[in-house]
């Protein structure tokens, strides 16, 4: 089998669209939690989320491309080229006929269906932008990527709610793997902070009110965020020999059903999972040295993975470094095991831990290091990042130095 590594990283988050800056962010805990800025929010009782502020569409699209986009594929598109520019790869004609462009997205274009519905039901509209399916379907992203870099090969979109993305990059790993190609595009990209969406999570009753606090005693709830990452993954050997950076190399991905609830999640799914990593990697789970943790902030979000990583761990969980990034990016839904993933091989490249934000009080549940709020330099050889969504659909990728 072929082995596949990192080369490039392009991210568009609630703490910066460069990738220096996005890690300076996520080392430091400054989190990109705060106010947000959103069409009809007056009718919305949160008033926090993980906005990606700075992104601005007109610095990347003419006007009449950018209306041809949903928010969400202009994250994908600029994050992508990012992430391409990133590795120095060019993409020659026969390279670009086989390579893959695997993206996941759980909500789409949530901004043009929003918009859309606005316009039909509170204004009566007679008839929509005739480019509102193309705008708002889940796999526009996908689409929109291969066409913006001319990447020929497979292309479609994972839509496997919060772990999308974290699919999307062990899909592409398996492809390149296998020797159906030789690069690919992957990663997620969401932009959910539409009134509609947001009324939506309200409903759920699982949305902070202040923050995120992963595995902190005192937390309240997780807190909805928003971007992309892309990932530019390449077969090892042609990597080295053009001589690229190599972030990390992927070596495992597993991916389990909790088969048990729509909403709750059980340690048992989640630990399958990691299993199943350590397996297709051929690692013990004593190798791995860190775990960057799905935390969404729930208390039984934390309890649960808490519990799984116990199981699959054992003893060594006691040496084992956790920590979320949820409480510096909020989460990205679909977006957010691709910006956790990236945060994993950056983790892997700088031996430098961050470290779970907020965090101010411990939860006897949660007895794990977690990391809280000050990074650590430390030997990073491998590590995890666990993604668990709604409907116990499981997805963990194990990364280690190349």
């Amino acid at each position: 089998m072929k082995r596949v590594v990192v080369t490039g990283i392009g991210v568009v988050s609630p703490v910066g669209c460069a990738l220096d800056e996005f890690w300076r962010a996520v080392v430091e805990g400054r989190s990109g939690i705060g106010p947000f800025v959103v069409a009809r929010s007056e009718r919305l009782t949160t008033r926090i989320a993980a906005q990606a502020r700075e992104f601005d569409p007109a610095a990347h699209f003419e006007g009449k491309q950018q209306g041809l986009l949903d928010r969400f594929s202009q994250f994908a598109v600029v994050a992508a080229r990012a992430a391409v520019r990133d590795s120095g790869l060019t993409i020659s004609e026969p390279l670009a006929l086989e390579a893959a462009t695997v993206i996941g997205s759980a909500a789409g274009g949530q901004t043009t269906m929003d918009d859309s519905y606005f316009k039909l039901y509170a204004e009566n509209a007679a008839r929509l932008h005739p480019l509102t399916v193309p705008r708002l379907m889940t796999s526009a992203a996908a689409s929109q990527i291969s066409m913006d870099l001319g990447l020929k090969g497979p292309a479609f979109c994972v839509a496997s709610a919060c772990a999308s993305g974290a699919h999307a990059i062990g899909l592409a790993f398996q492809m390149i793997r296998s020797g159906q190609t030789s690069v690919a595009v992957a990663g997620g990209a969401e932009a959910c902070l539409t009134t509609g969406t947001i009324k939506a999570w309200e409903s759920l009753r699982v949305l902070s009110q202040d923050n995120c606090r992963p595995f902190s005693r005192t937390r309240s709830g997780l807190v909805l965020g928003e971007g992309a990452a892309m990932l530019l993954l390449e077969e090892r050997t042609q990597a080295l020999a053009r001589g690229a950076r190599v972030y990390a190399e992927i070596q495992g991905f597993g991916m389990s059903a909790d088969a048990f609830d729509i909403t709750t999640s059980d340690p048992d799914g989640a630990a399958r999972a990691m299993r199943a990593a350590l397996t297709d990697a051929r690692r013990n789970a004593e190798d791995v040295d860190y775990v960057n943790a799905h935390g969404t902030g729930t208390t039984h979000n934390d309890r649960s993975e808490t519990t799984a990583l116990r199981d699959v761990f054992g003893p060594h969980v006691r040496r084992l470094a956790v920590s979320s990034s949820k409480a510096v990016l909020g989460h990205g839904l679909g977006a957010a095991g691709a910006l956790e993933f990236a945060v994993t091989a950056l983790a892997i490249h700088h031996q430098t831990i961050p470290p779970t934000a907020n965090f101010e009080e411990p939860d006897p549940e949660c007895d794990l290091d977690v990391v809280p709020n000050v990074a650590r330099q430390a030997v990073v050889n491998v590590a995890v990042s666990n993604s668990f969504a709604f409907g116990g659909l499981n997805a963990v990728l194990l990364a280690a130095r190349s």
